[in-house]
């Protein structure tokens, strides 16, 4: 008997990972162990369980310049934040108030381990030595991990760690790190899908399980609410503070870095890039690095106007918003 892999599982019909978070719903009984075991591990991973895509990689993407390294940064700055992600949640798990929420945050784990491996794995395909690694992507992302990834990991250790509080972690890591990271993924998966197909796809597989992620958190959530309605004047602060965090912390330097080098290296592929549209409407390469930028930070936007509401906390939205 052959089983059907979920919707939001399957590798080809599974949707973006803006509409998937915005509209689908999933709770953590769902997406139990048994689920991951089907749904994942043998459905969105069939064939691409170690590297994490089927498809080949250009010879260009080997060669030294701006493309290539743009790549290369994110690739391992993204492979540095996913193993941060699974030290940070391995006190989720440990947190759990019960079976699902426990079975749900180990499969995470997993997701996001799973996630570092596929980013670190791609390096090599693209021409950076094997032999050292991981040492090599920690020291090139040493100062994006102190500026960046230590403060974040910090607080959404210590809402759940040193101040016991399960519920407002969830909240922190989906709403917060997330919820505002995810429409870069989404981005990050668009731009490479022509030009490196291998790094679409990785960035596709790891969209389809960040969907769930998103969709399960906001759900715990949601009930939480539900359940404790006194609950959300905390939970309203603990966003105002990670909203916060998340204005202090120089995101935008990085990211902007990296899109000027893909921006420089693009154009050296106008030929394959001629009709190929970032999002309806809007040629890749008629794009700058600010636009793409903006539109990731308006694309968290439009995920919280959907994603708060349907949690219980609607006026959460304009601390979220990026556009001020």
């Amino acid at each position: 008997m052959t089983v059907r892999t979920p919707l939001e599982a399957d590798w080809d019909r599974a949707p973006n990972l803006l509409d998937g978070a915005q509209r689908l719903t999933l709770t953590a009984r769902q997406c139990d162990l048994a689920y991951w075991l089907s749904a994942v591990a043998q459905g969105t991973l069939r064939g691409r369980a170690r590297r994490g895509h089927a498809a080949a990689t250009p010879e260009y993407m080997r060669e030294p310049g701006p493309l290539r390294e743009a790549l290369v940064l994110e690739l391992g700055n993204r492979s540095i934040a996913e193993a941060r992600a699974v030290r940070v949640l391995s006190h989720y798990v440990a947190a759990a108030p019960g079976i699902a929420e426990l079975e749900f945050f180990t499969t995470q784990v997993v997701d996001e381990a799973r996630h570092s491996m596929i980013f670190r794995g791609h390096l090599p395909e693209l021409g950076v030595p094997a032999d050292g690694l991981v040492a090599w992507i920690e020291e090139q992302g040493a100062d994006y991990t102190e500026r960046v990834l230590d403060p974040i990991a910090e607080f959404a250790t210590s809402v759940v760690r040193d101040e016991g509080d399960f519920i407002g972690a969830v909240a922190v890591f989906t709403i917060v790190v997330e919820g505002v990271l995810a429409p870069a993924a989404e981005l990050s998966e668009r731009k490479w899908a022509l030009l490196d197909p291998a790094a679409g796809e990785i960035a596709h597989g790891a969209s389809i399980d960040e969907i769930r992620h998103l969709a399960v958190g906001s759900d715990i959530v949601r009930e939480h609410l539900r359940r404790h309605p006194k609950y959300r004047p905390h939970l309203i602060d603990l966003i105002r503070r990670g909203r916060r965090l998340w204005d202090e912390l120089p995101v935008e330097e990085f990211v902007m870095h990296r899109e000027e080098l893909f921006q420089d290296g693009m154009h050296a592929h106008a030929d394959l890039l001629r009709d190929y549209e970032v999002f309806p409407g809007r040629k890749l390469l008629e794009t700058t690095a600010k636009e793409r930028y903006d539109l990731a930070e308006r694309w968290t936007d439009d995920m919280a106007e959907v994603r708060l509401p349907y949690m219980g906390v609607p006026e959460a939205v304009e601390l979220i918003r990026t556009a001020r």
